[in-house]
């Protein structure tokens, strides 16, 4: 069964190059000019992944994420024109899963979308389908306390869970992987050129803001204060280090 990727793109000549490229690798692609398009594409059948511009007519990108984020863990890769900081983070946190800035290489998009077609999905929130124990991540533990300044914070890499006390904490597929390579080397300090490689996907070569992004939201959930991190910490000028309690 082909891959169904949704396109939407108000650019024709974009659009119908983007689906050019990708039927040529097999994929079935449904293309939309506007967000309410897209989001009758998704409500009506299933769809596998997107590829999402951000200046649309109308309702923009980011509004689209969030109104169809509800409605499916498919991933979502951003492409768009808008590279400030503050659209990437803008764009991940409204549900994104990548984002491409124009202009880009075709080869680029193509290794996105293979990359996050590769990583196992969401069955709900913070669960993989996958058994984790299938991951290519070397496993040190299972389970790893950390201390966040308000109690221990437990992470079961098992059972996809981040929990502190008896609230659980909903983290993403990227950010439970996130977790994963940073407990397996407790106290070391990951670069962020060696997050992006393990989390994201070898040889993927995405913009290491992307981490910065995804470690700024595992803040907002694991610290009492995302502004002065105990757990989840930056060495400056080398990367992020996860300490243990």
């Amino acid at each position: 069964m082909s891959t169904r990727v949704l396109v939407l793109e108000d650019d024709v000549g974009l659009r119908t190059s983007l689906r050019l490229v990708l039927e040529d690798d097999g994929y079935e692609v449904e293309e939309a000019g506007d967000a309410e398009a897209a989001l009758g594409i998704v409500g009506d059948a299933s769809v596998d992944i997107m590829l999402v511009d951000l200046m649309l007519g109308g309702v923009d990108g980011f509004t689209f994420i969030r109104r169809v984020r509800p409605q499916t863990q498919a991933p979502i890769v951003v492409v768009s024109a808008r590279d400030g900081v503050e659209d990437i983070v803008a764009a991940l946190e409204a549900g994104a899963d990548d984002y491409v800035t124009k202009p880009f290489d075709v080869e680029e998009v193509q290794a996105r979308l293979r990359a996050l077609l590769r990583r196992p999905s969401l069955a709900s929130p913070g669960a993989p389908d996958a058994d984790p124990a299938s991951d290519p991540l070397t496993h040190e533990a299972e389970v790893v306390v950390l201390d966040s300044g308000d109690g221990p914070l437990v992470f079961d890499r098992a059972a996809a869970h981040l929990r502190r006390g008896e609230r659980d904490i909903h983290v993403t597929m990227t950010e439970y992987k996130l977790l994963c390579v940073l407990s397996d080397n407790l106290g070391r300090v990951l670069s962020r050129t060696a997050l992006l490689e393990h989390v994201w996907d070898r040889g993927f070569f995405g913009d290491e803001r992307i981490v910065d992004v995804h470690v700024r939201r595992l803040r907002k959930k694991m610290e009492v204060d995302p502004a002065d991190p105990q757990t989840l910490v930056t060495v400056r000028g080398l990367g992020y280090r996860l300490d243990a309690r």
